[in-house]
């Protein structure tokens, strides 16, 4: 049973990936992979926070860490994505695109794990 909660969190996770990204996406133009980032940070911040509330905390039962931080957290963030399309702003010459990217996505993340745990720490 665990393990077809845990892919019943990883398809609600992927479709709000794709949802999320697209929403992102149809509003913000360019070459930067916006959605991308948007994901990331978003899917950091929830991870934090939702360890901190199942893990630190114990507010959430553990038996949700399963699916919800592996299934669902797994699937929504991207970081395929985020090397593919990084990739591809190399191989296009957006060296400074490329490197914003990569900087921005993993720097912002940490910050965003850091202000979930926080957050999931004092609720």
């Amino acid at each position: 049973m665990p393990l077809i909660l845990i892919g019943l969190g990883g398809f609600a996770g992927a479709i709000a990936r794709y949802v999320v990204d697209g929403f992102v996406a149809e509003r913000v133009a360019g070459a930067f992979p916006w959605g991308t980032l948007v994901v990331n940070l978003s899917g950091s911040f929830l991870l934090g926070a939702l360890f901190a509330l199942t893990v630190d905390r114990a507010i959430l039962p553990a038996d949700i860490r399963g699916p919800v931080l592996i299934g669902f957290i797994g699937a929504y963030t991207t970081f395929s994505t985020y090397m593919l399309e990084s990739w591809q702003l190399v191989a296009s010459g957006a060296y400074g695109l490329a490197l914003g990217n990569i900087l921005g996505s993993a720097i912002l993340g940490v910050v965003a794990v850091g202000a979930g745990l926080t957050l999931g720490r004092l609720l």
